[in-house]
């Protein structure tokens, strides 16, 4: 949408379906301030370091728990012999189960099940704090809302040894109220955008902040695995933890909610922004326009398509040290670092992948809309198949993790599409949207690890072939369902009777002239 006389391209100045494809973003007289050294993009980078670390505390129990149960399961009887799926390395043939600790080191029989629930727990408070997070960072701004979030969540991680060792119903309620304080990190950190992120730079600057988690993982995994063999895996969770709360205090000194109020930005770069972004760049006030939401069919399709990518994708995140060590037997290093590699593809291929949706917006070679299902149907149907090929991989070390790599890898290309969605429909409420999202999507991270369990009770490869099927089915389900329904523009509920009134006074002036 053109905005005349240097208005943002979110003005309103007709339905969004009959010049989307007609107009320029931004006039070509507009000043566009340099990203390199803005605030704008040390903001992304504050940010993508705050998820890096959100994501080490969310996963550092998933490759820790290998060395927090004394066995995969309960201690058999003596006389009983256990079958592996696939067969022990040699160097592993004639040795136990469970990782050696240093001395004093507790471990816990906690067979599968109660794994899946540990692994499960931290969901059931994430889910808790999203749409009120969202709502309140919308109103009063994203920066404190992330801070706290982030700081919380560190400070409570420095107490899963103690609760491990008071019993597993202790740490599970430790993990949930954990979820329970970071639930408000990503509908801050969308709602910060709202504000900061001029409309030809969404894509590039969200999915860099975004791309945090995808490293921390990386990071995170096989440090985990190293800190556990090294120093026992209660050090995870102090290092962890300690992390946090240093990038808090960075965060608090450097950041600011808005351009207006930051002390170190140029004139020309706020200008820019304020500019860029318009009215749709201030805070939503208390009145959101719920009704109109739920019944938004673009708002649904992100939703659903949310819900059916993060299945597979925390069934990974969660159960994929796991599968390493059960089924294809690797030592905890190697599980750790093998269990990292598909995050660092994906975090590279969303990256690029951001550029070049970025680049076909501006050039306008493709809509929003489009770009926003192109990398959407891209991102979930390869991703597919070639978590549903692991399945038949059997215990072939090589092509299982290849086709883990490809899967996750892939997988990076749907960042700049559905996942940001949010601030297409309806800039002004992004974050509470994401918020709504989020709840929904959130789901799959409490059923998943569950049904895992279920799944692989008994360590088969039939049951771990079930569990990537399932996962590849309910992605392309996602794939074919965004692509019919969702939507890249501003939806009319997310547009003022202001906007409205002076989008009709411009258009008569221009009828007029």
């Amino acid at each position: 949408m053109s905005p005349p006389n240097g208005h943002s391209i979110n003005s309103i100045d007709a339905p969004a379906d009959d010049n989307e494809d007609s107009e320029p973003l931004i006039k070509s007289d507009a000043a566009v301030s340099p990203q390199c050294c803005s605030a704008r993009l040390n903001l992304a980078v504050l940010m993508f370091f705050g998820f890096s670390v959100v994501y080490g505390l969310r996963v550092n129990l998933s490759v820790a728990m290998v060395a927090m149960v004394n066995n995969t399961d309960p201690t058999p009887a003596k006389n009983s012999s256990i079958v592996h799926a696939c067969p022990l390395p040699s160097a592993r043939g004639n040795t136990s189960d469970s990782f050696v600790q240093p001395d004093g080191v507790p471990q816990y029989p906690w067979d599968s099940e109660t794994q899946g629930w540990l692994l499960g727990a931290f969901f059931f408070g994430y889910i808790c704090t999203q749409i009120p997070g969202g709502y309140l960072a919308g109103h009063y701004g994203g920066s404190i809302f992330l801070g706290l979030g982030v700081l919380g969540t560190a400070a409570l991680t420095l107490l899963t040894p103690l609760a491990a060792q008071m019993g597993s119903y202790w740490l599970f309620a430790l993990r949930a109220l954990e979820g329970f304080v970071e639930g408000v990190t990503f509908p801050a950190m969308t709602a910060m955008w709202a504000r900061w992120a001029p409309p030809l730079e969404r894509s590039r600057l969200m999915t860099l902040s975004g791309s945090g988690s995808s490293f921390g993982a990386f990071v995170a995994l096989p440090l985990t695995g190293v800190i556990s063999q090294a120093l026992g895996w209660p050090a995870v969770f102090y290092i962890c933890g300690g992390a946090g709360c240093l990038w808090a205090v960075f965060w608090f000194i450097l950041v600011s909610d808005d351009p207006r109020t930051h002390r170190r930005i140029s004139k020309e770069e706020r200008d820019y922004i304020i500019n860029s972004i318009g009215t749709q760049g201030t805070g939503h006030g208390w009145s959101v326009p719920v009704l109109q939401m739920l019944l938004s069919v673009p708002l649904w399709a992100i939703i659903i398509t949310q819900m059916c990518s993060n299945w597979s994708y925390y069934t990974l995140l969660t159960s994929l040290p796991t599968y390493m060590d059960n089924i294809l037997h690797f030592d905890l290093k190697s599980n750790s670092f093998l269990s990292a590699v598909p995050y660092l593809g994906g975090m590279l291929v969303s990256l690029l992948s951001a550029v070049a949706a970025d680049s076909l917006i501006e050039r306008r070679v493709l809509s929003v809309t489009a770009v926003r299902k192109l990398f959407t149907f891209t991102g979930l149907l390869f991703p597919a198949v070639f978590l549903a090929a692991v399945g038949y991989a059997g215990c072939s070390h090589v092509l299982a993790v290849t086709f883990l790599t490809l899967s996750m890898a892939i997988g990076g290309i749907s960042a700049p599409g559905v996942f940001i969605n949010q601030l297409d429909i309806a800039p002004r409420y992004a974050g509470f949207l994401l918020g709504i999202t989020n709840t929904f999507g959130t789901i799959p991270g409490i059923v998943a690890p569950i049904v895992t369990g279920y799944f692989t009770e008994d360590h088969t490869l039939s049951g771990w072939r079930t569990v990537f099927c399932v996962a590849a089915a309910i992605n392309v389900g996602g794939a074919f369902f965004y692509t019919i329904f969702g939507r890249g523009e501003i939806q009319p509920w997310a547009v003022t009777e202001e906007e409205r009134a002076e989008a009709e006074s411009r258009r008569s002036r221009s009828i007029s002239t």
